[in-house]
């Protein structure tokens, strides 16, 4: 490799704009050119009783380990599968009733190729997205997805740039053809992505991040101030609940109610927690979203909820903080 002369600011930015507008210019002709193949290759991994198997050597491989990623976490079930390591023994993991995916620009991958020929023994569809429309993937192929572009992006037309765009805009568009006709929610995205942003949303209920048992800070209405006033202080949530002898919940006391009291000059010493407490406060149930509780704390711009059974008795309580801590927020 020639040593370089220094960074051409504007032969960079040239470049840059070029390579959007060939890379831009290889998807919209697939979208000029896609039709009955394309419904046929969703038709074959909509119906797929396996997985979707997919292939590809060097950079088309790459795309391949995105593309299965992408129609595992959307309802498909797929996994990449090298096709080297395929000849030596990996193949065994492709039955009769998987469906495989093989990407390569050219069709002419030898490493592909060697095993078309027991593939077809073994009756597995396959479905090829290639540029080489007359090569032995294409020929071995049951659907062949055309995913060839008039240039490169790289200057010298060699490095894959725009090829595995298209490569992977095709894979992109079979998981949202297959994520549609399968009436996949965002539930569903949520349970494969449990540990991401919104599958706690989706997932974590206020089961899941509320206090509980000895944790949840309650008096009786008949309690005192002071031990209103404790009971607050002990337990850190901002707030008390306020609940009779079956331990149904009554009302709420909490440290805006404390200091909107002081404010007014009120003598609090005589006072018990009925006298002071906040009736009706909002509530939410075990089973309901955490983010519904949030929700519910951003709407009526309360930093504190309890929760309830369906009888209505105290089970726990939680704040903003609780729901912080476990990211819902």
């Amino acid at each position: 490799m020639s040593s370089s002369s220094g960074l051409n600011p504007e032969q960079c930015l040239a470049l840059a704009k070029q390579t959007f507008g060939i890379e831009a210019a290889a998807v919209q002709a697939l979208a000029d050119r896609v039709g009955q193949p394309f419904v046929r290759a969703v038709e074959l991994m909509l119906h797929c009783r396996g997985r979707v198997v997919v292939m590809g050597m060097g950079k088309s491989g790459h795309i391949g380990r995105k593309i299965a990623a992408t129609l595992a976490s959307t309802g498909t079930p797929a996994l990449f599968v090298h096709p080297a390591e395929a000849s030596h023994g990996d193949l065994g993991m492709i039955t009769e009733v998987d469906v495989v995916l093989g990407i390569s620009n050219s069709g002419q991958s030898e490493e592909i190729n060697s095993l078309l020929p027991t593939l077809r023994r073994q009756r597995v569809a396959m479905i090829a997205i290639t540029g080489g429309l007359d090569s032995p993937l294409a020929r071995h192929a049951d659907v062949v997805l055309d995913s060839s572009v008039s240039q490169e992006a790289c200057p010298l037309n060699l490095a894959p740039t725009a090829s595995t765009t298209a490569q992977l805009a095709l894979g992109d568009a079979l998981a949202v053809a297959l994520l549609d006709a399968r009436g996949f929610q965002a539930e569903d995205f949520a349970r494969s992505h449990p540990g991401g942003a919104l599958g706690r949303k989706l997932l974590t209920l206020v089961a899941d991040v509320m206090r509980s048992g000895a944790a949840v800070p309650q008096v009786s209405a008949q309690a005192s101030f002071s031990e209103l006033m404790r009971e607050m202080s002990s337990k850190g949530l901002g707030a008390s609940a306020v609940v009779d002898a079956q331990g149904a919940v009554q009302g709420i006391f909490t440290d805006g109610d404390l200091r909107r009291l002081v404010e007014k000059g009120q003598d609090l010493r005589g006072l018990c927690a009925e006298d002071v407490m906040h009736r009706g406060p909002r509530t939410v149930r075990p089973d309901a979203l955490a983010a519904q509780a949030a929700a519910l704390m951003e709407l009526h711009r309360i930093t504190s909820v309890l929760v309830v059974d369906a009888q209505g008795k105290l089970v726990g309580a939680l704040n903003s903080n609780d729901l912080m801590r476990a990211k819902v927020i």
